[in-house]
This record gives structure tokens, C-alpha cells and sequence, in this order.
């Protein structure tokens, strides 16, 4: 009933209702702007936005810096002439590398315009082709596991980079000033993928003999046609007419040449033998 006192000992009144006055509360707080949070004064302090405003400039400046240095040993904006190839090309290229040696240089364009061009798309497919050739090699052998291969590929690239930084080292020394690029040296060290896949064939199908004959074949062929090659971009005017080499510095960069070239059948040879049984 309306205006019967309350029971002190009635349980429903043990706790008092607190909603109104936390409602209140709540209405209270409505229109005085957002909470201050930590570190608001620091964001708003002036020397903290220079500050930030600085490292945003170093970082976009070593961004700069590095791609331009990048570009310099690598040019990325160029991998794609590289690969401007069609199959008017690959296929004459690969007759290049295995049975011609007649080599003539050419105002530089793209690969699928000149044979004579280097490109990447056949030393890139070729080491591809070659660590599947490693694999079914030693399949043959009841050899094969991914371990295996993953060890196969991975020496195969090591020794390829190992041997790009050996001829730029070399032509350092040497103050060689050519337009060799770092790409061009990827892709001339590349080719020998064509030959070692070959000698790896012929040996899964005629033996150690058939492989010793092919890869002899492959190395005779790499080593004539990266000597035309290179010596027309290490060696001076005189020695790409064909007249005698004459001077220290010549004789050094002839050397240089050869030493290229005949590296090509040690790293065929090295990477292969262990395929063939």
C-alpha cells in the first residue's frame, strides 16, 4: 500500500538502487568534449612533429639512395628487355650454344631482334630444366628425396653467384671499362645450364660414355662461343678486329677473357658428374 512504511528486514532491500543516480552521472558527462588520453600533449608538441617529419625525409632519401645503387649493379627497370624473347629466337640461340661458334656484334636491341643479345629467359628456364633433370637423374639412381635437390639447386645457384661476384671482382682489378652489366654476366654465365643439361641426358641414355662426349661437345662450344663473346666486350677495338693484342693491359684483359671462358666447362663438369653412374 501507498505510504506503508518499508520493512527494514525485507531482502529485496538489502541493496539500494544506484541506476537513477549513475544516469545522472552519465547526462552529467554528456557535452564536455572528448577524454585526454596519454601522450596527446606529446603528439601536439611541435618538435615532436618536426622530429617525425625528419626520419619520413632520411627514410624516403635512403629509400632513394638505395634503389639508385640497386640500379646501378642490378637494373631491374631493364629485366624486362631480357626477356623480350620469341621462338624464333630461343631456338636460335640454342643452335648458337651447341653447334655454331659464329658470333657477330650487332647495334645492341632486343633478344627476339638479335641473336646475339643476351637474354635471361634461357639461363633462367634452363637451371629450372636442369634441377628437374638432377632430380629424375637421381630418381634413376634410387637417390632422389627433396632434401637432395633442394642441396642440388641450391649449390647450382650458389656457384653462379659466386662466379658473377669472381668476373666483376676481376674486372674491377683490371679497370675493364666496358657496358657489361651485372644482368649480362648472370645471363652469359647462364648458358652453360643448356649444355649440362644435355651431357646429363645423353648419359641417362648411352652412359658415361654417351655423357663424356656430349658434355666434351657442350664444353668445346660454351668455351668458343663465351671467348666471341666476351672478347668483343672486355678486350679493345684492335683485339675484336682481330689484330694482335698488344700491351700489358690487353694481354691482362685477354687472359681475363680466357679465364672466363674456361670456367664454363670446370662448372659443367662439376655439377654434373656426380648425376651420371
Amino acid at each position: 500500500m501507498r505510504g506503508t512504511p518499508t520493512d527494514p528486514s525485507d531482502p529485496s532491500l538489502l541493496f539500494d538502487d544506484t541506476s537513477a543516480a549513475g544516469n545522472k552521472h552519465d547526462r552529467s558527462a554528456v557535452g564536455k568534449g572528448p577524454d585526454v588520453y596519454p601522450g596527446q600533449g606529446l603528439l601536439s608538441d611541435p618538435m615532436s612533429n618536426l622530429a617525425m617529419a625528419y626520419g619520413s625525409s632520411l627514410a624516403s632519401h635512403g629509400k632513394e639512395m638505395m634503389d639508385k645503387n640497386l640500379d646501378r649493379f642490378i637494373p631491374i627497370s631493364k629485366l624486362k628487355y631480357y626477356f623480350a624473347v620469341d621462338t624464333v629466337y630461343v631456338g636460335k640461340k640454342l643452335g648458337l650454344l651447341n653447334w655454331e661458334v659464329s658470333y657477330q656484334q650487332d647495334t645492341p636491341v632486343a633478344p627476339r631482334f638479335d641473336i646475339n643479345a643476351p637474354d635471361l629467359y634461357i639461363p633462367v628456364m634452363g637451371f629450372i630444366t636442369y634441377v628437374l633433370v638432377a632430380g629424375l637423374a637421381l630418381g634413376t639412381q634410387n637417390r632422389f628425396s627433396p632434401e637432395i635437390l633442394g642441396i642440388q639447386a641450391s649449390s647450382a645457384l650458389v656457384w653462379l653467384i659466386i662466379e658473377v661476384l669472381a668476373v666483376l671482382l676481376s674486372l674491377y682489378l683490371v679497370t675493364v671499362n666496358t657496358d657489361l652489366t651485372t644482368i649480362d654476366l648472370v645471363a652469359f654465365s647462364g648458358y652453360k645450364y643448356v649444355g649440362m643439361i644435355v651431357g646429363v641426358i645423353a648419359g641417362l641414355l648411352f652412359g658415361r660414355t654417351g655423357y663424356y662426349l656430349t658434355l666434351l661437345w657442350c664444353c668445346v662450344s660454351i668455351f668458343v662461343f663465351t671467348i666471341r663473346t666476351l672478347r668483343l666486350k672486355i678486350l679493345s677495338e684492335a683485339a675484336a678486329e682481330g689484330r694482335l693484342v698488344r700491351g700489358a693491359k690487353n694481354q691482362l684483359r685477354m687472359y681475363l677473357t680466357m679465364a672466363i671462358a674456361a670456367a664454363q666447362p670446370v662448372f659443367m663438369y662439376w655439377l654434373t658428374f656426380h648425376l651420371v653412374r
